[in-house]
């Protein structure tokens, strides 16, 4: 037997732009820690988290490193010292799980990208966001032919941000960590 709802949310992911897939997985693996956090004696469930968090930095990495990455030096210089400190701070937690407060920093740095990655950098990045985003993040496809609107990238040179409500018949450009995309409207 499936479950509706987590069919329902491999569905808005499968059709949700990279971007949002990422600052998603970014958002859930907060979600995670910050769950574990509050049973500090279960290890196993703080380690997991962690470890789910770290492999996730660990692919925002690579992709920062590409060298067809196309984010501008200075923000990719910034996401990969900030993916540093969360190396860190993660094999600090490793080493030690039971100190769950360094988690506190992890699950912030992950609840602000990841609010940014889906759009909401203005609003308030807390767990009922986390529990919500996925259902916001793609609407099913429309049952007749409709003109959609495509953001488009925000600089063009960059393409990892973009602009609500401009027009385009095909975009090319990246996710919100420098993955090309292309997208037929």
């Amino acid at each position: 037997m499936t479950n509706p709802y987590a069919t329902q949310q491999r569905a808005s992911l499968d059709n949700a732009p990279a971007q949002h897939a990422e600052g998603w997985a970014l958002i859930e693996a907060a979600r995670r820690m910050d769950a574990a956090r509050v049973n500090p004696d279960d290890s196993d469930t703080v380690l997991t988290s962690v470890r789910l968090n770290w492999r996730i930095w660990t692919i925002i990495q690579a992709a920062l490193v590409d060298p067809e990455c196309p984010l501008p030096k200075q923000i990719r210089e910034n996401l990969i010292n900030l993916s540093n400190f969360i190396d860190k701070r993660s094999a600090q937690m490793i080493a030690n799980p039971k100190s769950v407060e360094k988690m506190d920093v992890l699950i912030n740095i992950n609840r602000q990208i990841g609010a940014g990655l889906l759009g909401n950098a203005g609003e308030n990045a807390d767990a009922n966001t986390a529990q919500t985003a996925p259902a916001q993040t793609a609407a099913p496809p429309p049952a007749a032919p409709v003109q959609t609107q495509q953001p488009a990238p925000a600089n063009p040179n960059s393409g990892a941000y973009s602009k609500p409500g401009q027009d385009s018949p095909k975009t090319s450009g990246t996710s919100g960590l420098g993955r090309s995309t292309s997208t037929e409207v």
